[in-house]
């Protein structure tokens, strides 16, 4: 009877030391920082102006990279292109240093813009926008038959727009100059937007929101309550109604 064979010992695994350890943890915070700093950032949406596409309360991964100048490294895994219409952009503010603003992109450089009955005409021909808020308010002839009437006089318009605006009209229309765009909100009668404040600079492009990670049910006010009772307040309230207050449905859904 032939002799048993002992088994074979498997080879123990080598323990990971403690600086490879904290290499690799130190390799992952690493990643991730340049991800949340050159690739994506985390922003809120403050208002209803772009209801119902994002909502005040709506957490939003915007992606840094692609509105960018061409760079080669970047490859397919994050290609390039151009802002166009229709794409939602995330941007500093013209008129307010430090405001981060987001707005759909209704016009580019070149365009002829115009509304007549808050319906929008890019180079003569009316759009098609089915991402519209079916609120459109009572009728309000600067901001509903723009550029047809002067700002002069109308709130909430930049003190320097209506010379600006002055220069760049043609006949019927406003003609948005190069490397700049014409953005509004989604939702157009409660929107702040070009209309009231011009042209927005290409530098001035952040990103294009990707989608949201996040959504709590948040009054339309909240973010004008900047005292820090108000703001630990509203903490303390997402801490205790975090599972009954999140938008479950709008969980990382797609920003178009």
């Amino acid at each position: 009877m032939p002799a048993k064979t002992k088994p074979e010992k498997k080879p123990e695994k080598k323990k990971e030391t403690l600086a490879e350890s904290i290499l690799g943890i130190a390799a992952v915070l690493v990643s991730g920082l340049f991800i949340i700093t050159f690739i994506v950032q985390a922003f809120e949406i403050p208002s209803g102006s772009m209801e119902d596409t994002l909502l005040v309360g709506d957490h939003v991964f915007v992606d840094r990279l692609t509105p960018e100048l061409k760079a080669s490294y970047i490859g397919p895994l994050m290609p390039y292109r151009n802002v166009r219409r229709g794409d939602i952009i995330v941007f500093l503010s013209p008129v307010q240093p430090g405001l981060y603003v987001v707005k759909r992109v209704i016009a580019g450089p070149g365009d002829r813009i115009h509304l007549r009955g808050a319906k929008v005409f890019i180079n003569g021909v009316e759009q098609n926008e089915p991402y519209l808020n079916p609120n459109h308010g009572f009728y309000y002839p600067y901001r509903d038959d723009f550029p047809k009437y002067s700002p002069v006089g109308v709130p909430d318009v930049a003190p320097e727009w209506p010379i600006m605006m002055r220069e760049h009209l043609e006949g019927d229309d406003l003609v948005v100059p190069e490397d700049s765009y014409f953005g509004m909100g989604d939702n157009r009668a409660e929107s702040m937007d070009s209309r009231y404040w011009g042209f927005i600079p290409k530098r001035n492009i952040i990103g294009r929101p990707l989608f949201i990670y996040w959504s709590f049910e948040t009054p339309r006010d909240q973010y004008e309550r900047t005292s820090m009772s108000d703001r630990f307040g509203f903490l303390i309230h997402i801490a205790t109604h975090f599972f009954t207050e999140t938008r479950w449905s709008r969980m990382f859904h797609m920003v178009r």
